[in-house]
C-alpha cells in the first residue's frame, strides 16, 4: 500500500459488525464512536495493560453528529471563560493542529471574521474581543468597514465592521474521526459496530446488554452523543437532558469558493453561533446551520423551511453564493443540554464517567477531552500501567490545499490505479477507492466510502459514478479484490 493509503502496520485490528460479541471482559468499556468516542480510544491505546471495547450503534465510526459538523478548527474565542469547556477548546485547538500536521489531516488556516451588520452588533465587538483576550486568545482585532470590505470584496453591502479571527481554521472532520478510530484498532482497541446498547447492569462492573449479547467492563465511559442522557438513566442518573438541536447546511460547488476567504461569522445568539458561511478544505462552500430544537433524535431530514432560512440568510452575507449550485442539503443533529458547558463528570462509586453535551466545538476539543477522560478514569481507581507512544497513522489526503493521488505522476507511475479516475466530479482514483476499501475500518456502504474519499460527494451526487462505487463495495462484500 501507498502512502496514499495507510501505511499502518501491527497486528490485525479487531473490528466486528455482526454476530456475538467476544465472551470477555474488558478494563474499559466506550460506548460512542464519534470524534470524541475515537479520541478516547486512541488516547486509551496508549496503555497496552489495558483491554478497551469501543461500541457504536451504527454500521461505522462518525455516523452521529460528527459527520455533520461545520467543520472548523476553532480557537475558542467566544467560549464562556472559565468553563470546562473553554479550556479543552483552548488545549485541543493546539493538540489537534499538531496532529493533523503530523497525520495528514487537512486542514487551512484561513481565519474568520465576525461580522457585525447594524449598530448593537458592532458595539458587541468589543465585548467579544475581551472575552477572547480571557480566553488566552490575544489575537483578535477589530476592523473598518472598509478594511472588512477589502478582505471579502463580495461581502453583501450595509456591513459596519468585523472582528478578525485570525486562528480560526477550516478542517476534514470525517479523515479525523478515522485517524483516531484507526490508531485505536491498530494499537488493540475492540471496535464493535451495529452494537446499540439497550440496558446496564451493574454488580461491582458494568453489563452492557446489546443487540449483540452482553459486554462486561470494569470501567465505562459514556460518549454516546445524542443519546448519553439516555444511558445516563439507565446507570440511575438523571442528571442532564439532551435536546436534538438540528442544524441545515448548504454545500455549494466549488465554482463557489473563489467568492469567500475567510469563515463569515455573525455574532452569536443564546441558541448558538448563528448561520455562517465557510470554505471547506475540500474546495466547497457551506451555508448553515440552522439552530431548531426538536424532540426526534433521529429528525436529520430537511426542511424546505430551512432552506428557505438559510438562502436568506446567505443572500444578505454573500448575495452572489446564493446563485451558484447547490450540490447537497444536509442536517446534523447537536447534543444540546441548557448549559453553557460540556457535562462531563466521574461517578467513582460506579466506575463511571460520563461525556455529554459535547457540542460543536467537540471536534476541536476532542484530543484534549480524550486526555481529561484519562485522568478522570485514574482518579477514579483503573490503574493505566505502563504507557507507549502510538504508531503514527498518515491519512489520504481529501483536501484540494496539496496535491491529490491523480496530481501526482510519482505516485501513478508506481500505480496506475491512482490515475484511474471513478469518480470524475470529485476526482476519485480507484486507488483511493481501493485503498479505502483494503483499510483497518473499511466502509459499509456508499456513505462511508464518500466520507472516506469524496467518492459521489460532487455536483452528480452519485449519477455517473454511482453504478461503478456500487460494484467496488459489492466486490468488497463478496471478498474480491478492488
Amino acid at each position: 500500500m501507498t502512502d496514499a493509503g495507510n501505511p499502518l502496520r501491527g497486528r490485525p485490528p479487531t473490528v466486528t459488525v455482526e454476530g456475538a460479541l467476544p465472551e470477555r471482559s474488558y478494563d474499559i468499556a466506550i460506548v460512542g464512536a464519534g470524534v470524541v468516542g475515537c479520541a478516547i480510544a486512541r488516547r486509551l491505546a496508549r496503555h497496552p495493560r489495558l483491554r478497551v471495547a469501543l461500541i457504536e450503534a451504527q454500521d461505522d465510526v462518525g455516523q452521529g453528529t460528527s459527520k455533520a459538523n461545520t467543520a472548523i478548527l476553532h480557537t475558542g474565542f467566544d467560549a464562556a471563560p472559565g468553563t470546562l469547556e473553554a479550556r479543552l477548546v483552548r488545549e485541543g485547538h493546539t493538540r489537534l493542529a499538531a496532529y493533523a500536521a503530523e497525520s495528514g489531516i487537512p486542514v487551512e488556516p484561513v481565519g474568520a471574521l465576525l461580522v457585525a451588520w447594524d449598530e448593537e452588533q458592532l458595539a458587541a465587538l468589543p465585548k467579544l474581543a475581551a472575552k477572547a483576550k480571557a480566553n488566552s486568545y490575544d489575537e483578535a482585532r477589530p476592523l473598518s468597514g472598509a478594511e472588512l470590505y477589502e478582505r471579502e470584496p463580495r461581502l453583501g453591502p450595509g456591513a459596519l465592521g468585523a472582528l478578525h479571527i485570525p486562528g480560526e481554521s477550516i478542517i476534514c472532520p470525517w479523515t479525523t474521526t478515522l485517524a483516531y478510530a484507526t490508531q485505536a484498532v491498530r494499537a488493540g482497541v475492540e471496535l464493535h459496530l451495529n452494537t446499540g446498547v439497550e440496558q446496564v447492569t451493574w454488580d461491582g462492573g458494568h453489563h452492557l446488554h446489546t443487540s449483540r449479547g452482553t459486554l462486561r467492563a470494569r470501567h465505562l465511559v459514556n460518549a454516546a452523543g445524542l443519546g448519553a442522557d439516555t444511558l445516563d438513566r439507565r446507570l440511575g442518573r438523571d442528571d442532564f437532558t439532551v435536546t436534538p438541536r438540528r442544524g441545515q447546511l448548504l454545500v455549494f460547488d466549488t465554482f463557489a469558493r473563489p467568492l469567500v476567504r475567510h469563515i463569515l461569522l455573525p455574532v452569536p445568539t443564546a441558541l448558538g453561533k448563528g448561520v455562517l458561511v465557510a470554505p471547506t478544505v475540500y474546495g466547497n462552500v457551506l451555508l448553515g446551520p440552522t439552530a431548531e430544537d426538536l424532540d426526534d433524535k433521529r429528525a436529520t431530514g430537511t426542511t424546505a423551511e430551512g432552506i428557505a432560512l438559510l438562502r436568506e440568510r446567505g443572500r444578505r452575507v454573500l448575495p452572489a453564493l446564493v446563485e451558484e449550485e447547490v450540490t447537497a442539503v444536509y442536517a446534523g443533529l447537536r447534543a444540546a443540554t441548557g448549559q453553557e458547558d460540556y457535562r462531563i463528570a466521574a461517578h467513582p462509586e460506579r466506575s463511571y464517567i460520563t461525556v455529554g453535551g459535547i457540542r460543536s466545538t467537540g471536534l476541536t476539543a476532542s484530543l484534549a477531552i480524550a486526555e481529561h477522560i484519562t485522568g478522570l478514569l485514574a482518579d477514579s481507581g483503573l490503574v493505566l500501567g505502563p504507557e507507549r507512544d502510538l504508531e503514527p497513522v498518515r491519512m489520504p489526503n481529501l483536501g484540494e490545499a496539496y496535491p491529490r493521488p491523480h496530481q501526482r505522476p510519482e505516485l501513478i507511475a508506481a500505480d496506475p490505479a491512482y490515475g484511474t479516475l471513478v469518480c470524475h466530479c470529485e476526482r476519485v482514483s480507484l486507488g483511493e477507492i481501493r485503498d479505502a476499501l483494503a483499510g483497518p475500518i473499511p466502509p459499509r456502504g456508499p456513505d462511508g466510502l464518500r466520507r472516506r474519499t469524496r467518492a459521489r460527494a460532487g455536483r452528480c451526487q452519485g449519477f455517473y459514478c454511482g453504478a461503478a462505487v456500487r460494484e467496488l463495495l459489492e466486490r468488497q462484500g463478496r471478498g474480491e479484490r478492488a
